[in-house]
């Protein structure tokens, strides 16, 4: 598996439907001692997940943390996601989004937003005014 660059693009993020594909996936993160990314499809949805135990160095700062609690919120408030999605601190998991681009597509700028790059985040969540 070539190394995944951090933070990682939509295209990129790895797939994680199995429990082969996940623990392959989470093992690479590892390995690489970055954050750990993935989506999953679970019958017709999608669930994007990240882990920063994978990354023991790495610091999610606190103006990070509260940016991606905000756009899950965000989120759980439109409806786009189950309201029992985990917003950290070092484990994020966001269900049922509906579909492989928007889970990749949240998936890259929660990655993103958790290496200190908030904008792709307020693109894909933009906040309410």
């Amino acid at each position: 598996m070539e190394p995944l660059p951090t933070p990682c693009p939509a295209d990129r993020i790895p797939d994680a439907i199995g429990l082969e594909a996940f623990e392959a996936a989470c093992k690479e993160a590892k390995e690489q001692r970055a954050v750990f990314i993935a989506v999953e499809q679970q019958g017709p949805l999608w669930t994007v997940k990240a882990d920063a135990l994978t990354a023991p160095q790495h610091t999610i700062t606190p103006t990070a943390e509260d940016a991606v609690r905000e756009a899950v919120a965000l989120l759980i408030r439109s409806r786009e996601i189950r309201p029992d999605s985990a917003a950290g601190p070092v484990d994020f998991v966001l269900h049922d989004v509906d579909s492989e681009g928007r889970a990749r597509e949240l998936a890259a700028a929660l990655h993103a937003a958790l290496y200190g790059d908030l904008e792709p985040l307020t693109r894909a969540v933009p906040p309410t005014t």
